[in-house]
């Protein structure tokens, strides 16, 4: 593994080890972490985090990806979601194109940076 490979593969760790303080100070469980669930399409789905508040549980994908993210990618977990059962998921990144936005806000997906995170943790 190159010390690129090393770095980005540190810099994930770190923001899925932010991404677990934060949910439990905001009050969730963290059920598991990486996980693969069967869809009722018969396809499996991976995520990164499973979060639970009350009855609701939720998916989590983190993208550490420098680049903005774009609306396929939250329609993607949008739909891996649906097919599991999961409703209003989330998704962590560094920034989101507009329509990733809209899209999310329309269809109550969260989008979370790593700078709301930072502060959330404050």
């Amino acid at each position: 593994m190159s010390s690129e490979e090393k770095a980005k593969a540190k810099s994930r760790l770190n923001l899925v080890q932010l991404a677990i303080r934060y949910f439990r100070k905001k009050g969730y469980k963290v059920e598991q972490e990486m996980t693969t669930l069967d869809g009722y399409s018969g396809i499996s789905r991976k995520f990164d985090l499973i979060v639970q508040k009350g009855h609701l549980m939720q998916g989590v994908w983190i993208r550490d990806w420098k680049r903005t993210i774009g609306v396929n990618i939250v329609i993607n977990l949008d739909k891996a979601s649906d097919d599991v059962g999961l409703t209003n998921p989330i998704i962590i990144g560094e920034k989101f194109s507009d329509h990733a936005k809209s899209y999310g806000n329309r269809r109550k997906i969260t989008l979370l940076t790593k700078r709301q995170i930072s502060m959330g943790l404050r």
